[in-house]
């Protein structure tokens, strides 16, 4: 005997699911930077070196003296010859008034008068050592720095963000079905 059959053939639901990417796009627009750099100042100050020589001493004793000192020096040699002079004659007529006491004092005189001073004779040296004063002032330097700060100026920009959210379909592809069929 035959017995009827049921059979059943079934379909299951399918989805369609599609996307769409997200899309991100960012720029960074570079930053405005400015810099300035004033320049440094610099002021110096110089004292100049000094040298000092005073050679009038050698040259006097070499006897090659300016006309001022030349004029000064011979009356100072005549005054102190004359108050010699005067010393001599005053010590001679003090000798003459007391002639009475004896002595050849004429004689003495005349001999002393006629006679100059003995010569002297001595090794030197042309103008003497150390008769060139030398002096010296050593100069200075002085320097002073003004140095500025740069002056920097930054302008940063923000970053531009584009976004696009990306999206999800999901759509039925496919029905669900189900089918019953008797078979006999």
């Amino acid at each position: 005997m035959r017995i009827p059959q049921l059979r059943m053939e079934a379909t299951f639901a399918k989805l369609a699911i599609s996307t769409e990417p997200a899309q991100l796009e960012i720029t960074q627009p570079p930053a405005e930077v400015t810099i300035e750099q004033p320049h440094p100042e610099l002021e110096i100050n110089v004292i100049r070196p000094r040298l000092t020589i005073d050679q009038s001493q050698a040259w006097a004793e070499m006897n090659l003296k300016h006309v001022f000192r030349l004029i000064k020096d011979a009356a100072k040699d005549g005054y102190e010859t004359w108050l010699a002079y005067v010393e001599t004659v005053s010590a001679q007529g003090d000798e003459l008034m007391k002639i009475e006491n004896g002595g050849d004092v004429i004689a003495e005189q005349a001999q002393a008068n006629s006679e100059g001073p003995p010569l002297e004779f001595n090794v030197g040296l042309v103008p003497s050592p150390f008769s060139v004063k030398i002096d010296y002032e050593p100069g200075k330097l002085m320097m002073d720095w003004k140095i500025h700060q740069p002056m920097i100026d930054v302008k940063p920009h923000r970053p531009v963000i584009h976004y696009q959210p990306g999206a999800v379909h999901i759509d039925l592809a496919q029905h669900n079905s189900l089918r019953i069929n008797v078979v006999t």
